[in-house]
């Protein structure tokens, strides 16, 4: 059995930036990291002795004899991508729900992806893996998604993503001291809205206003390097928890589908409890929100 574990993601800066309709002009970038919670894929071959070739288990349970048959779309474009016609058990199962911005269908491509060159006998690359799963998402399954989550859930840890053009991009790692690391950890609370929401079809006007809303999006790309700058820096936290929510603010107004009245008023009420700032993970619309905010404020902050 093959068993890989992918990493989901949270996003701090520039996000929007990494769709291709503004970094072929414009280049672009992000500030992100990944956490420690993760996508499980367990893969290995199924015996013929079953009157199904193909079992794939996730929120639902599909035994089909085709690979056209297969409904879940990564899994069935992932197989087509790689030609693979072995009968196969695949299982998967996530410490986070799917839907929720905190990079799960990339996990999951990345991760299947991953589990099926090692079948093959293949071990790829993070840039290869990325890039292979950015191509599955963009061009096979034709969603509205950007390119950072690939890169993110690929390669982990903390890191500048730069964009450049298609299929070139930089992962640069950002390079801060353990107990720093320890101070931003302890400044960032994550809460789950409890609203699922289909990313694709909210990105779908984000990708429109990347012809219209170029001063927005210049700025947001702009506060990675400053975001950097505090964290490699011995500043306080409060002036990365202000310069993400002015963030939040360029993102709101991207397209009204980024937010609604119930994120708005979480929102608000962690600001009044101590929260320096925040934003809705991914696309927007619901999922995970991410706030910063003192150590002294959490226990406040964990009543929103």
């Amino acid at each position: 059995m093959i068993i890989s574990r992918t990493p989901y993601r949270i996003s701090f800066f520039g996000g929007g930036t990494d769709y291709p309709a503004w970094f072929r002009e414009h280049g672009g970038q992000v500030l992100s990291t990944t956490i420690d919670k993760y996508c499980y894929i367990f893969l290995r071959e199924l015996p013929p002795f079953f009157e199904h070739k193909y079992s794939v288990v996730w929120s639902r349970i599909e035994h089909v004899n085709r690979i056209e048959e297969i409904f879940h779309p990564s899994v069935r474009e992932c197989l087509r991508f790689l030609g693979i016609n072995t009968g196969l058990a695949i299982h998967h199962e996530g410490d986070l729900p799917a839907r929720a911005g905190i990079g799960s269908s990339s996990a999951f491509t990345v991760g299947l992806l991953n589990s099926l060159y090692a079948f093959q006998g293949k071990m790829l690359s993070r840039m290869e893996l990325a890039l292979a799963a950015i191509h599955v998402e963009q061009n096979l399954l034709r969603e509205n998604v950007g390119c950072q989550d690939q890169i993110s859930v690929a390669f982990g840890g903390l890191n500048v993503i730069e964009f450049r053009g298609e299929n070139d991009f930089t992962v640069r790692p950002v390079t801060i001291g353990s107990g720093r690391l320890e101070e931003l950890q302890s400044w960032c609370l994550l809460f789950f809205t409890r609203i699922s929401r289909i990313a694709s079809d909210i990105a779908a006007d984000q990708i429109k206003a990347c012809q219209v809303k170029i001063k927005e999006l210049t700025a947001m790309q702009a506060m990675v390097d400053e975001a950097v700058k505090i964290l490699a820096g011995n500043g306080s936290l409060q002036a990365f928890g202000r310069l993400l929510h002015e963030s939040w603010k360029l993102k709101k107004s991207l397209t009204d589908k980024i937010s609604t009245e119930r994120i708005d008023l979480i929102y608000q009420r962690a600001l009044k409890a101590g929260a320096c700032g925040g934003k809705i993970l991914g696309a927007g619309g619901g999922g995970f929100i991410l706030f910063i905010a003192p150590q002294k404020h959490k226990i406040k902050s964990e009543r929103l």
